[in-house]
């Protein structure tokens, strides 16, 4: 049985000839690591983060095997704690187990049927223990997401509701013609921010469900839908877009995701362009290649500062505040991304633009 496969042990014993013993007895069932002192266990126990057990003698000079397992109890939690004492430790081993220094102890001498019935149920004890940190994690996790979840979601659509009423009121009262157009404008732009965040919560609820649902592509209907949905915002913004499509071969994978992806990409890129700038452009180009669809969106727009660069990914995190927006886009886009097993690179520089280049597997 090769190593990868053995059960990793530490034993730790100032004795070099009880080392070597144990060593000897149990080299093919176990992958052992061996240590004369606290000092060398620590150093081992730095530079191996797979340890399954530590076995420590009880009485070595300087430092009791339970005072080192107090000690590193909290620093390397994961490794299941077994002590190795004699019969005249026993109330030492009994105050261990109490605190929870240890899991289990072995008395001297030992018989080999002993230790490696203790090690499998350390190491059954330590996936265990694994994976309850593991699902402790994601769920501290999950519940920070609601929490900016809820509070993304009760702000932003709180804000363009505010803004409509106080138009709406405004407007019941105002008697210049002129002035009643332009607080019309004003409540258009605050439905439209509103609608667009629920098209992103909308997303986002559609990419936690279900699987994928893969289907042959037409991207030049994904270009049309694309072009219908975000004209009136480039008409506004007197944006120059143009898109090319080189799609010679069949391409099958999940429609949907793929129109969120190009949704997203085109938005951002419309979104955050600079204003003074007279000849506004976002270029949507889709190639189909060796299996491979690549979609690539640019701008000319306020780009991305370097330091935003690894966070523009994280849910709710926005890097600019110079346009309204719930921080939960390119959120989406990155999870439609992950879920077609593709990747997504980016490249920007301030005040010159921004790059998005997706490449997705066929299926």
């Amino acid at each position: 049985m090769s190593n990868t496969n053995k059960i990793k042990v530490l034993y730790i014993d100032d004795e070099i000839n009880n080392l070597n013993s144990f060593k000897a007895s149990f080299r093919f069932e176990l992958n052992i690591l061996t240590a004369l002192s606290a000092v060398e266990a620590l150093a081992i126990l730095t530079e191996n983060d797979d340890i399954v057990a530590i076995l420590s003698d009880q009485r070595m000079p300087g430092k009791t095997g339970v005072e080192f397992f107090e000690e590193i109890r909290y620093k390397f939690p994961k490794p299941v704690r077994i002590l190795i004492t004699g019969f005249t430790d026993i109330e030492d081993v009994v105050s261990a187990i109490n605190k929870g220094h240890i899991f289990r102890y072995i008395r001297k001498p030992w018989s080999d049927s002993d230790v490696l019935s203790s090690i499998q149920e350390a190491e059954k004890y330590y996936i265990a223990t694994s994976l309850l940190m593991q699902q402790n994690n994601e769920l501290r996790t999950a519940y920070q997401a609601l929490d900016r979840f809820a509070y993304s979601v009760t702000h932003d659509l709180k804000g363009p509701i505010v803004s409509g009423l106080a138009m709406l009121d405004l407007m019941r009262h105002e008697k210049n013609e002129l002035a009643r157009i332009e607080m019309t404008d004003l409540l258009s732009a605050s439905l439209t921010r509103l609608n667009n965040f629920v098209d992103h919560i909308f997303d986002y609820y559609k990419l936690k469900q279900g699987e994928l649902n893969i289907e042959e592509i037409n991207f030049q209907s994904l270009i049309d839908q694309q072009k219908d949905i975000h004209g009136t915002a480039i008409k506004t913004k007197n944006i120059r877009l143009e898109t090319s499509l080189n799609q010679q071969m069949p391409f099958l994978s999940d429609a949907l995701k793929l129109q969120i992806i190009i949704y997203n990409l085109l938005s951002n890129a419309i979104k955050y362009q600079r204003i003074e700038n007279s000849d506004k452009f976002v270029k949507l180009d889709i190639s189909i290649a060796n299996g491979n669809a690549v979609i690539d969106v640019s701008d000319n727009g306020i780009g991305i500062e370097k330091e935003f660069m690894p966070k523009i990914f994280d849910v709710f995190y926005r890097a600019t505040g110079l346009e309204a927006g719930a921080g939960i886009g390119l959120y989406n886009l990155k999870d439609a991304v992950t879920k077609l097993n593709g990747e997504v690179k980016v490249k920007s520089d301030i005040n010159s633009g921004t790059q998005f280049t997706v490449i997705i597997p066929s299926k």
